[in-house]
């Protein structure tokens, strides 16, 4: 039997961000990660020479410091870096054609100009100065100065006047962005843009969004100079740059530690039983980065109140993803490919239909060490938006599994088609992902890409339980869905569970508050 301060359950980005940060503030930290690679979702694996990420392939706000991404305060707070490529600009094929835009303001003008004419143009500009006010709001306090005790008043206190000034904007942040889109935007190519921004977002269109996470997308995109990031070895660099800070403040990951249950005493969370029988016993806490629905299955019955677990049981969940990862050979392709693009059929259908929205990444346009010379690595993707009812139950070994494997795909190879029309011809490595790959691989309830809490109607809820020993964070916590989200959610529970002079310390040492 071990013992430590604080086991993390899972190696997601949200998971490593708790782990490394508690480690940094001294804890004794073990992860327990079930699959042989750390990262979750965010976990990058090889294929005869070709270096994929199986999941997240967009990234902003990460190459410099300081920055309002919390993914970013938690690797200045570990101490930990990376090397960056920046670039601004993606390929979009909608069914008003094919074009590339940047981020930042201006260069968005002109293709609405080109598609939609001169009041569409106006339009954007006046939600621009709407939106202004309102991402100032959303970055007024920094997320690494939150927690989810009676110590947050002494570390948002700090930024009193801040909020002071936003206050009445802050407000505003509390609903869906639809409420905010409606009032300005009456065009419909920039409304099913938004829609899709969203969607990208949250899993949710606009009316399920909430203003806040749009906000804050506002004032990282649309900043004067802004890039685009991508991590230099890929998604994979970014988590071992996050575990080597874990393991520099003297953390330890377990990789192959499945925890089967989370072991309870005199009501209260004391450690976890991993799938081989070994008990590793907390001081401290238990933080459990899976699923909400995950979560609950590792709860001994009578650990959590019915009316508890039936509440949070019933979560609403976003759908799932199929999933393309090739290994092609790039000789004679043309030289102006974009590392990504969005593909949408058809806008009538609303974003969220299944299959209707498509992301290709190939990131080897930026970083040549992804894949062997004079080839390129491609990742297609549906973004949570393919049903597991689909799939549910089937025989991953069965020849109906495969052949629904080659149908439901054959949407991502059209879109690829769009940008490489030889695309077929050229595959050296082709691997389909299901709902049940995605499932199995990263041991997410029904493969789904988390909960549909839409903006208005219900909160994502903070990292503390009903059972004492227990927190949550990931994408199933406040602040919700993607990787600022959940680095920021784990960065939280870290916050929490450390007295507040060490906190403070640890935002001056980020220059998120200056010394007195």
């Amino acid at each position: 039997m071990k013992q430590t301060d604080v086991v993390v359950i899972g190696s997601g980005i949200g998971g490593l961000s708790c782990a490394a940060v508690l480690a940094r503030y001294g804890f004794d930290v073990t992860v327990c990660e079930s699959h042989s690679i750390p990262g979750g979702a965010a976990h990058a694996f090889e294929r005869n020479g070709f270096k994929f990420d199986s999941g997240p392939s967009l990234y902003s706000g990460l190459s410099y410091s300081p920055s309002t991404n919390p993914l970013r305060q938690v690797l200045d707070a570990i101490g930990s870096d990376l090397p960056w490529v920046t670039y601004d600009t993606w390929g979009c094929c909608l069914p008003e054609g094919d074009f590339d835009t940047s981020v930042g303001a201006e260069q968005f003008c002109e293709v609405l100009k080109r598609f939609r004419g001169s009041d569409a143009v106006a339009e954007w500009q006046q939600l621009q100065r709407v939106m202004e006010p309102l991402a100032q709001a959303a970055i007024a306090i920094p997320p690494a100065a939150l927690r989810f005790d009676l110590g947050a008043a002494i570390t948002v206190s700090r930024f009193a006047p801040s909020l002071a000034r936003h206050a009445a904007n802050v407000l505003k942040l509390t609903g869906p962005f639809s409420r905010i889109m409606d009032g300005v935007i009456q065009d419909p190519f920039i409304h099913n843009w938004l829609n899709m921004l969203c969607f990208l977002l949250s899993g949710l269109p606009a009316s399920g969004t909430s203003a806040a996470e749009v906000a804050f997308m506002f004032a990282d995109w649309y900043r004067p100079g802004v890039v685009l990031d991508y991590p230099v070895g890929g998604s994979g660099a970014l988590v071992n740059a996050l575990l080597q800070g874990l393991e520099k403040h003297g953390g330890q990951l377990i990789l192959g530690a499945h925890v089967e249950q989370v072991l309870v005493e005199g009501k209260r969370a004391v450690g976890v039983r991993l799938r081989n029988g070994k008990e590793i016993r907390v001081r401290r806490a238990i933080v459990s980065n899976a699923s909400v629905w995950d979560t609950l299955k590792l709860l001994p019955q009578g650990a959590v109140s019915k009316q508890f677990r039936a509440q949070r049981q019933a979560t609403p969940e976003c759908d799932s993803f199929m999933h393309l990862h090739l290994g092609i050979d790039a000789q004679g392709l043309r030289s102006d490919l974009a590392c990504h693009y969005i593909v949408v059929n058809d806008w009538e259908i609303g974003i969220t239909a299944p299959q209707n929205l498509v992301l290709v990444s190939i990131p080897s346009v930026l970083d040549s060490s992804l894949a062997p010379p004079g080839k390129h690595v491609i990742h297609v993707y549906t973004p949570g938006n393919e049903p597991y009812a689909l799939w549910q139950g089937m025989d991953r070994r069965s020849q109906e599994y495969e052949l629904q494997k080659r149908s439901r795909a054959e949407v991502m190879w059209q879109a690829l088609e769009r940008i490489i029309p030889d695309i077929r011809s050229r595959c050296e490595v082709t691997l389909v992902g299901t709902p049940l790959t995605h499932e199995r691989f990263l041991r997410r309830h029904r493969g789904s890409y988390g909960p549909a809490i839409s903006a208005g109607v219900g909160l994502f809820p903070g990292p503390s339980t009903p059972l004492p020993g227990l927190m949550c964070c990931g994408d199933s916590t406040f602040p919700g869905i993607g990787l600022p989200a959940v680095a920021a959610s784990g960065m939280i529970v870290a916050n929490t569970l450390a007295p507040v002079r060490q906190h403070l310390e640890m935002l001056k040492d980020i220059a998120v508050i200056t010394s007195k």
